[in-house]
């Protein structure tokens, strides 16, 4: 198992995730046992298919259908540490699909398939739990993007979490706004995954991206996620597919005994 630091060139930023680098799948209870263990917002686990990997991301408490710094992680891994030579990594998930990866010098480009997302009524309990009146709301395919007047009242935030886990009809919640530094900011609260706040969600800027370049009339964008940690992203929108391009740092090298 691997730790690495996803969208961050220095240790102890950006989003960890773990990375475990399998011969055959083991018993989903063990994989999200094992999840629960590293306690972080993600482990990864992938099985080599010959020409590519099979994965699959758990939270602490569930397995996600998709996770961009995770996946980012995974292919930091398999580029650095298992004599890959390529310059591409494909990915494939069940719930997913095909998920590529480049590599270009140090930074790694995830290729996904672009979020659909609806304009939606402001539910009330999410107004009361952000604690401010969202410009726009929308409803993707797994999360809440709510749209606010200023990068500051990003920052400001100080959500209600109790009342953000009352919301069962989504992964999490995304919250932007434009940047003064960058084309965009957000951050990103999934109590209902179990993670309160996510340090950089790859998989949310599959719906920001879009969003932001039709807003700003701009395909090619940058973007920081205003968690403690801080994660700096840039993004490219393709259509169907969005490039989401990081860099990924490793922390740790580890071995876990299962019995």
């Amino acid at each position: 198992m691997f730790q690495v630091d996803a969208f961050t060139e220095k240790l102890f930023g950006g989003n960890p995730a773990a990375v475990c680098i399998l011969d055959n799948w083991l018993p989903e209870n063990l994989m999200q046992a094992i999840a629960l263990e590293n306690n972080l917002a993600e482990t990864a686990f992938i099985v080599s298919t010959g020409d590519g990997y099979e994965i699959r991301w758990f939270t602490p408490v569930v397995e996600v259908d998709l996770c961009g710094h995770a996946t980012l992680a995974a292919a930091h891994v398999v580029f650095n540490y298992v004599n890959n030579k390529g310059h591409e990594i494909i990915f494939l998930s069940e719930r997913s699909g095909i998920l590529k990866v480049k590599k270009h010098d140090a930074l790694l480009t995830l290729d996904f398939p672009a979020d659909v997302f609806e304009k939606v009524h402001t539910p009330l309990v999410l107004t009361e739990a952000l604690g401010i009146e969202p410009m726009e709301t929308y409803k993707g395919k797994t999360d809440y993007m709510v749209v606010l007047p200023s990068e500051q009242n990003v920052i400001d935030l100080i959500p209600d979490f109790a009342k953000l886990n009352t919301l069962k009809d989504c992964r999490g919640i995304i919250v932007t706004a434009a940047g003064t530094t960058v084309d965009f900011v957000s951050r990103f609260f999934a109590p209902q995954s179990g993670i309160n706040e996510d340090p950089v969600t790859g998989s949310a800027h599959t719906t920001l991206t879009p969003y932001w370049a039709k807003s700003l009339g701009n395909n090619e964008l940058t973007a920081m996620q205003l968690s403690e940690r801080v994660g700096h992203l840039w993004c490219k929108y393709n259509g169907s597919r969005v490039a989401i391009s990081g860099h990924a740092v490793t922390y740790m090298h580890a071995e876990i005994e299962v019995g």
